[in-house]
């Protein structure tokens, strides 16, 4: 199983039509190839949306990604789980996490063919560093 730390960036947006997608075209107009992408309605904000995004690197990209208006998160600590998908692979992935004292701020996962990805959300950048530790030895 691998498990790194990523960036993640955010954007806010309109809750209409086409918001989503111009965020999206500003990001492949720029070069930037997304793997993850989380988009949702703010609840607390009636008529706006927001969308994190990842990864975002080298010049150009993080160019395209601040000129659509996103920024690099410094409140989400993320890290990208790979592995090959068995069943049971989330329960003992989080058990694990859990029983080594780490509280996850958020989880989403996918199973596409033999292969899972998962994305963790966690509180701060030393959880996020003992969370690939524990991760590694599974």
């Amino acid at each position: 199983m691998d498990a790194q730390r990523m960036d993640t960036w955010a954007a806010g947006m309109e809750d209409k039509p086409g918001a989503l997608a111009e965020k999206l075209e500003a990001l492949a107009g720029g070069g930037v190839n997304l793997e993850f992408v989380i988009a949702r309605r703010s609840p607390d904000r009636p008529g706006a949306g927001v969308v994190f995004v990842t990864p975002v690197k080298g010049a150009k990209q993080i160019a395209a990604a601040k000129k659509a208006g996103f920024t690099k998160s410094a409140a989400l600590h993320a890290v990208r789980i790979e592995g090959t998908d068995k069943q049971g692979r989330g329960a003992s992935i989080t058990r694990e996490l859990a029983e080594n004292g780490i509280n996850l701020r958020g989880l989403s996962a996918a199973a596409i063919g033999r292969k899972f990805v998962a994305h963790i959300a966690l509180d701060n950048t030393a959880d996020a560093a003992k969370a690939i530790r524990v991760l590694k030895k599974l």
